[in-house]
């Protein structure tokens, strides 16, 4: 049966015809790929399809024949206004203009077309990641806005969504710390992130001993002031873990003053964090964090079921799990009794994908922990932890991210040299973002010119934070980006500024149109021009590219979907006059095609977790 409507993205619809028409052309079973693509010149159509020429020649038949079968054999009906072949045997497809614009029209829905296929579904987002007592840095950024957006894209399509912060808030360094603390007599009460920071390196360097060092001086004869400043250092390093560990164990035991201690520093850790990622408009709060210590009465537990399982393997007091296909162990207690990361990890994989009934956990954490999540998740699946109590298997993913970078292409530093915090660079940012938005105000044709000094800074930290966010992920999540707000905040380009803009562009003509009174909200929408219709065929392809960006963990293709799309209507924009047009029927459409494009502008910038101003 002929398809007589667009349901989809024109481009599924095209290749699921073509498919079948190609098996029917070549009176063979089989999947074949059509090869459609965007056509380069608008004018020789919207798509080709290129499969003929490869598919000619495996098989002896001329390209230009085999397209002509193909063509016989194609059902699609009223989709297409037109289809030719060109040259050796492409096949151009111009698509029918008044079923796109009714397709177009069908999309203009609260969803906009984006199905609510994840009814039923569920997926755990390991983002964040933060450590009590220690500042946040750019790695966290990374961390927490592509886990985020892969949340924000999951909930857009129906998911069950469980955002968890995977606080480092447990053993001997935490320990260590706050045996520290007390020494100095610190109030915990008023105590500050950043005198906590520093009180959390002094204890890391207190418990630092140097065994191998003093050998070494022993053996080389260094002298008796260093041999005695060595054993002096190893000796303090030695009485501090043990302080350490007797905290640990009262901790651990319950002790009533410790554990109002230990939630002291836990609440200055997380008061800044939230604080922080409010600024960077991400929905996290108390109710995500899920921490070390959750787990921490589950750990024996594991190791006891590795060990039944047959799982685990005893080595010289140590218990392991052995892969065939590499030679590094996966540690999962120490000889000495203690619990590991990857202990907690298993535990953490069990709760998330039994308990939450995950099918889906996703891990944002640097590359650098690759092989270690490679070794955690073969170890889940051995013993059976990837299978939901349904039997559903769980897509256990690493979604590893690179490095931010200076421009000197090395690791983000300040002028001193040292680590940027996270807070320091978002507020660098919003000041950046706001002397250019108030910069732009004091020209009296400025949408913005004569508002509030309020509404400017409003404005200007939207414009910052969607910068730095938006030059983040529309990287590559794998990739290694230069930190370059000279660039980030440009309102020309491929930035967050950019697309901001063609929103605000979008809603001023709105708004103006509303004032004349004008209705388009039911207008019949058409793509009489090129750069109505290629406008429409953006518009059409959206629900398709949140699929995708969901499905592969790539947030960098709705960016360069947005920007295309901010692209195209501005071409649209520079060829059609909207609210100067006559005809009142064009005019109409064309503000629908308008808001339509706003609308999606704002809601795949929400999915990144950034705001839309109406007014820049």
């Amino acid at each position: 049966m002929p398809t007589k409507q667009i349901k989809q993205d024109p481009l599924s619809v095209l290749d699921h015809a073509f498919r079948a028409a190609i098996a029917r052309a070549l009176d063979e079973e089989g999947d074949f790929d059509p090869v459609i693509r965007a056509a380069q010149n608008p004018k020789f159509g919207d798509y080709q399809c290129n499969a003929a020429m490869a598919l000619g020649k495996s098989r002896g038949i001329k390209p230009r024949e085999l397209a002509e079968r193909i063509l016989a054999q194609v059902e699609l009906g009223e989709v297409v206004e037109a289809m030719e072949i060109a040259g050796p045997g492409f096949i151009n497809i111009t698509l029918g203009r008044r079923v796109l614009g009714e397709a177009v029209a069908e999309m203009d829905d609260d969803r906009l077309g984006i199905p609510r296929q994840g009814n039923g579904h569920v997926i755990t987002v390991d983002l964040c990641g933060v450590n009590v007592a220690k500042q946040m840095h750019v790695g966290h950024l990374r961390a927490t806005i592509i886990g985020d957006s892969i949340a924000n894209l999951h909930e857009r399509l129906g998911w069950t969504v469980h955002r968890e912060n995977h606080l480092g808030d447990w053993g001997l360094p935490i320990a260590m710390t706050m045996t520290a603390l007390e020494n100095s007599g610190a109030d915990l009460e008023q105590l500050t992130l950043d005198a906590l920071n520093v009180a959390y390196r002094d204890a890391q360097l207190s418990g630092r001993s140097d065994v191998k060092g003093l050998a070494g001086a022993i053996a080389h004869g260094c002298g008796p002031h260093r041999i005695a400043e060595l054993e002096t250092q190893n000796e303090g390093a030695i009485e501090n873990i043990s302080r350490a560990k007797e905290t640990l164990i009262a901790l651990q035991s319950g002790d009533s003053a410790l554990v109002a201690n230990w939630n002291a520093l836990i609440d200055c850790t997380m008061r800044e964090v939230f604080d922080t990622l409010g600024l960077l408009n991400v929905g996290i709060g108390p109710e995500h964090n899920r921490g070390e210590s959750f787990y921490k009465d589950k750990l024996a537990g594991v190791v006891e079921q590795f060990i039944e399982s047959g799982t685990a393997v005893e080595d010289n007091g140590a218990i392991v799990v052995r892969f065939e296909d590499r030679e590094r162990p996966l540690l999962i207690r120490k000889s000495d009794g203690g619990f590991l990361y990857a202990t907690t990890d298993l535990a953490a994989i069990r709760h998330r994908v039994h308990d939450l009934k995950s099918e889906r956990v996703v891990y944002v954490v640097d590359a650098r922990q690759k092989d270690h999540f490679k070794d955690v998740f073969d170890g889940s699946r051995r013993i059976g932890w990837d299978r939901t109590p349904d039997g559903i298997e769980s897509d256990l993913h690493h979604l590893p991210f690179g490095s931010v970078l200076g421009r000197d292409k090395k690791p983000l530093k300040t002028r001193s040299g040292e680590n940027f915090t996270l807070r320091a660079l978002l507020e660098e940012a919003i000041e950046r973002g706001t002397r250019e938005v108030v910069a732009r105000a004091e020209d009296p044709n400025a949408p913005t010119h004569g508002i509030p000094p309020e509404e400017l800074e409003s404005i200007g930290r939207a414009v910052g934070i969607s910068a730095v966010k938006y030059a983040d992920l529309s990287s590559g999540v794998t990739r290694d980006y230069i930190f370059d707000l000279d660039r980030m905040i440009a309102f020309e380009g491929n930035t967050g500024p950019y697309i901001q803009y063609a929103h605000a562009r979008i809603s001023s003509i709105l708004m103006k149109a509303e004032k004349q009174e004008i209705q388009w909200q039911d207008a019949r929408i058409l793509l009489d021009t090129s750069e109505e219709k290629q406008l429409g065929l953006a518009i059409m392809r959206y629900p398709q590219v949140v699929q995708e960006t969901a499905d592969q963990l790539e947030p960098h293709r709705l960016c360069t979907y947005l920007y295309d799309l901010a692209n195209t209507y501005s071409t649209f924009y520079q060829g059609c006059p909207v609210l100067k047009n006559d005809d009142e029927g064009v005019r109409a459409s064309r503000l629908r095609i308008c808001s339509m494009t706003r609308r999606i502008l704002a809601d795949g910038l929400a999915l990144l977790g950034i705001e839309s101003p109406s007014r820049m």
